[in-house]
């Protein structure tokens, strides 16, 4: 069995949140990371290298993009090129990754059980047991 493959959950939170309010505006990961940073930093919590955060900051972006989990935003709609918008696995993502939700450690914690919970097909099965919002897997 492999053994389960870790993310940043938190950072891919932010990268997330970015690619939704980001229409008008590029996508750069890297000063996100930094800004995902300041804000531990500012909450108390150690940070960690910043430079492999930012490094971390944009294989996210390429995986998330290779994997269905964001598309280039149409021209139509903002689109410059160089941003995103969220698919529905993305969405689907980030609900379940939403920090604001308070208990919602549960499916972190169950996304992280699994091999590469960011494989879409692990992850689409992941996200349609309902239970898994609900905080019993």
């Amino acid at each position: 069995m492999d053994t389960p493959k870790k993310y940043n959950w938190d950072l891919i939170e932010r990268l997330l949140h970015e690619v939704q309010n980001g229409a008008d505006r590029s996508f750069t990961p890297r000063p996100y990371a930094e800004q995902h940073a300041a804000a531990q930093a500012a909450q108390g919590s150690a940070v960690g290298d910043l430079d492999r955060l930012k490094a971390d900051a944009g294989l996210y972006e390429k995986l998330l993009l290779e994997r269905g989990f964001i598309d280039p935003r149409p021209e139509g709609d903002g689109g410059n090129g160089e941003n995103f918008v969220l698919t529905l696995r993305g969405s689907s993502l980030l609900s379940l990754l939403d920090s604001s939700i308070p208990g919602n450690d549960h499916p972190r914690q169950v996304l992280d059980d699994q091999a590469d919970a960011l494989d879409p097909a692990i992850f689409d099965e992941v996200a349609s047991q309902a239970q898994i919002a609900g905080g019993a897997v």
